[in-house]
């Protein structure tokens, strides 16, 4: 039996993602939360004619502990996008609290449970995570995942545009670094099959995948973000955990994560100065088995896009694990 949560299923992002659970015939539940509309997505979607039994849940009625008792797995897409006159500090507050309460959720509720994060800014979000995870005592750094997969499908999409690779799901670019502007770095020089970018392509193709959300953002006429795309994201990355999970071997996709806390994330945390970084992950029974290091075969054009990745996370980690323990004035 496999019990998935999504907490923001109602969002712009929750929907679409919980529409692709509902269709992921490993998933015997999908419990839904959200602080709206939540009864409402369920009981669409449980028309669906797949196995998953979909129920709703809102804040009231312990509508929390509801959704999260039991779980296998938890999505957490929740937030707001940034409105008109907003600062991206005010944002980061917000959004920073809402994770911080489902997290304690979590700990509560279904402390086992693999946890996956969507909610931005995720250099910060994960780290938030992580040290509401330890003051109680039940942080598992192999079950925590920030979720970059974004990063890597724009990855294949747009360098499948250049070579004419007719399915661009058949690239494997390792994606690795953040989840924002210049902390995302793409190794193209470790793709597998191996890319040839023309060197005149390869900067604006590095800035359209750190830059992508902002393409997106600009078609919807600032009416909205990337959702479909991340909740496709969202989906490929949780499946593959499940699958994990249930005893498939050879499962790997970079991910955010706690490197000290996984086989093989010291040597890279020791190479980036930095505890929270996405590499390609070995996914297993019990999560990330194992950090695969690509840090050290990338070539120079490569090692000047991390430098610029590691100032930038070092500042995004340090204002999430604050966020914590210096909890902002309300």
């Amino acid at each position: 039996m496999v019990k998935a949560v999504v907490a923001g299923a109602s969002g712009g992002i929750g929907q679409p993602l919980s529409l692709l659970l509902k269709n992921c015939q490993l998933i015997d539940e999908l419990a839904l939360y959200d602080v709206v509309n939540t009864p409402g997505v369920a009981a669409d979607l449980s028309h669906i004619s797949t196995p998953a039994t979909v129920t709703g849940y809102l804040p009231k009625d312990d509508g929390m502990k509801g959704a999260l008792t039991g779980a296998d797995i938890v999505v957490i897409p929740a937030g707001i996008p940034r409105k008109p006159g907003m600062t991206r500090d005010d944002l980061f507050k917000i959004n920073a609290g809402i994770v911080q309460g489902l997290i304690e959720g979590c700990a509560k509720y279904c402390p086992k449970a693999f946890i996956l994060v969507i909610s931005n800014p995720v250099n910060s979000t994960v780290p938030i995570a992580a040290e509401v995870l330890k003051k109680a005592g039940v942080f598992d750094p192999k079950k925590l995942f920030g979720v970059t997969t974004l990063d890597v499908v724009r990855a294949e999409t747009f360098v499948a545009e250049i070579t004419g690779e007719k399915n661009p799901g058949k690239l494997n670019i390792p994606v690795i670094g953040g989840h924002s502007g210049e902390t995302i770095v793409p190794l193209f020089s470790q793709s597998k099959p191996s890319v040839n970018i023309p060197a005149e392509k390869l900067d604006a193709l590095v800035n359209r995948v750190q830059f992508g959300g902002d393409e997106v953002v600009k078609a919807k006429e600032g009416a909205g973000s990337a959702t479909l795309s991340m909740a496709y994201a969202g989906y490929r990355f949780a499946e593959k955990v499940i699958k994990a999970t249930k005893g498939e071997k050879g499962i790997v996709e970079p991910s955010y994560v706690y490197l000290p806390g996984v086989d093989g994330g010291d040597a890279i945390a020791k190479a980036t100065g930095t505890e929270y970084f996405s590499v390609p992950i070995e996914l297993g029974a019990n999560g990330a088995e194992k950090a695969i290091d690509v840090v050290s075969s990338a070539n120079d054009h490569e090692k000047k896009l991390l430098k610029a990745c590691y100032e930038g996370l070092n500042g995004n980690i340090t204002k999430g694990i604050e966020f914590v323990q210096n909890p902002p004035s309300k």
